[in-house]
């Protein structure tokens, strides 16, 4: 089996339900993923929407997930470093953790990426997508991705 990303608080190329928006609750939904290649030692996740104008907006940046997690639980903690020695990076919107979809007009994708690594990342908490990407180079030993759509009521 290949590995996979998926949730069920939505599926692959449908809408995002509101609540994990800016529209509601803007938390972060339930990503759940197989089992990745055998010498995967830490995940990345980075969350994006390529629909804006200028470079995808990061919505999420999070990093040195464990090699031992299949899932990330819904509303997660917007602390930078977590008990498990999971990071989260400086997204968008200039804070650390989930910023949700948010966008200004019309329909926008919005990208899952997680990729299984064979290193745990040296970078500190609070990174940023090209530290990460750079920090990434030459490890990555799989990535899945899961897109979710988002277009705001009346725009």
């Amino acid at each position: 089996m290949s590995f996979q990303l998926t949730s069920p608080s939505f599926k692959n190329g449908e809408p995002i339900p509101p609540k994990f928006t800016c529209d509601a609750a803007d938390v972060s939904p339930t990503l759940a993923w197989t089992a990745p290649p055998e010498k995967t030692q830490s995940f990345v996740l980075i969350n994006d929407d390529p629909d804006c104008n200028g470079p995808a907006w990061v919505h999420w940046l999070i990093y040195n997930i464990p090699s031992k997690v299949r899932e990330l639980k819904e509303a997660m903690s917007t602390e930078a470093s977590l008990p498990d020695g999971t990071l989260q990076g400086l997204n968008d919107f200039k804070r650390v953790g989930y910023g949700g979809p948010c966008p200004p007009s019309g329909v926008h994708h919005y990208s899952f990426k997680l990729y299984a690594l064979d290193v745990v990342l040296k970078l500190a908490a609070k990174a940023t997508k090209p530290q990460i990407e750079s920090a990434m180079k030459g490890h990555i030993l799989a990535e899945t991705q899961l897109i979710g759509t988002y277009v705001r009521a009346g725009r």
